[in-house]
C-alpha cells in the first residue's frame, strides 16, 4: 500500500517509538491522527508537526473512547487505512520477592493497557477498514502494525506483567491476519529492542550500558527513526503479512 493520502491512526503518536511512526507516514504523504492520553503533548505535538496531523485524546483500553475518536476519522477524514498501535506501559516487579507476592492491580493494569488495549483499537480500526474499496490490485483494504517487544521473547527478572502482555500481543498476530484475510487487511507486528526513546534516554548509564552490551550490532540504542521505517515497509510491501519482527540489533536480553 502506498501511504501517499491514505489517513492513518498512531496510539501513543505524542511521543517516542509513535512520534517516529507518525513523522514517517507524514513524510510519505499520508494524514496521521495520533491517540494519546496527554491532551497538552498531543496538541503540541499535532501542530508542531503539521496540517496533516491531527490530535484526538484517547484512552486505548476505553471501548467508547476508541469508537467515538474513529468515526470521527471516518467523518472528517473521510476513511481509515493504516493503524500502528505503539501505546503502552511497563512495570517492574517480581512474581515473589522481599515486598510479597506481585500487585495484581499492577499486573491487570499492564495487560489492559498493552493487550486489551492494542485489541481495542485493531478490531475497531479493522471494523472502519472493511468498509474501504479496495486500494491495491490484490483488493487491500487496510494495514495494521501492532508492537511487541523483545521481552515477549527474552524477559528480564521482574518483567513477568509486560512480557506478558506483549506475549499475548504476538500470540494474536496470525489468529487476527486469519480472521481479517477475507477483508483484505493485512496484520503485522514489530518486537523492538532497546531504543532511544525519551524514558530510555533520560535512564543512567548503569542502566543504558549493560543493554548495549547485550546488543550485537550495531552496539548502540535503536534510533526511533528505523522503527518509522520498519511501520512503512510493513505498510508497502503487500506480501507481509501474520508476521512478527524484532528490530533490536540481535539482542538476547539477560535475566537481569
Amino acid at each position: 500500500m502506498d501511504l501517499q493520502d491514505k489517513v492513518a491512526i498512531v496510539t501513543g503518536g505524542a511521543s517516542g517509538l509513535g512520534r517516529a511512526t507518525t513523522e514517517a507516514f507524514l513524510a510519505k504523504g499520508a494524514t496521521v491522527v495520533i491517540f494519546d492520553l496527554n491532551e497538552e503533548l498531543g496538541d503540541n505535538v499535532a501542530a508542531e508537526l503539521g496540517d496533516k496531523c491531527f490530535f484526538e485524546k484517547v484512552n486505548v483500553a476505553d471501548e467508547a473512547s476508541v469508537q467515538g475518536a474513529i468515526q470521527r476519522i471516518m467523518e472528517n477524514q473521510g476513511g481509515l487505512h493504516v493503524t500502528v498501535n505503539c501505546a503502552g506501559i511497563g512495570s517492574a516487579m517480581k512474581t515473589y520477592g522481599s515486598k510479597g507476592p506481585h500487585s495484581l492491580d499492577i499486573f491487570q493494569k499492564v495487560i489492559a493497557v498493552n493487550l486489551v488495549g492494542t485489541f481495542n483499537v485493531t478490531r475497531l480500526a479493522a471494523e472502519a477498514m472493511a468498509k474501504n474499496e479496495p486500494v491495491t490490485e490484490d483488493g487491500e483494504r487496510g494495514v495494521i502494525i501492532n508492537t511487541a517487544s523483545v521481552a515477549a521473547f527474552d524477559g528480564q527478572v521482574g518483567q513477568v506483567a509486560y512480557s506478558a502482555s506483549k506475549g499475548g500481543v504476538v500470540g494474536m498476530t496470525l489468529p487476527i491476519a486469519r480472521d481479517l484475510s477475507t477483508y483484505g487487511i493485512r496484520v503485522n507486528v514489530i518486537a523492538p529492542g532497546i531504543f532511544n526513546t525519551p524514558l530510555m534516554n533520560a535512564a543512567p548509564d548503569t542502566v543504558k550500558l549493560p543493554l548495549i552490551e547485550m546488543t550485537q550490532f550495531p552496539k548502540r540504542l535503536g534510533n526511533p527513526s528505523e522503527y518509522g521505517q520498519m511501520a512503512c515497509q510493513m505498510v508497502e510491501n503487500g506480501f507481509f503479512n501474520g508476521e512478527v519482527v524484532r528490530l533490536d540489533g540481535s539482542i538476547r536480553m539477560s535475566p537481569r
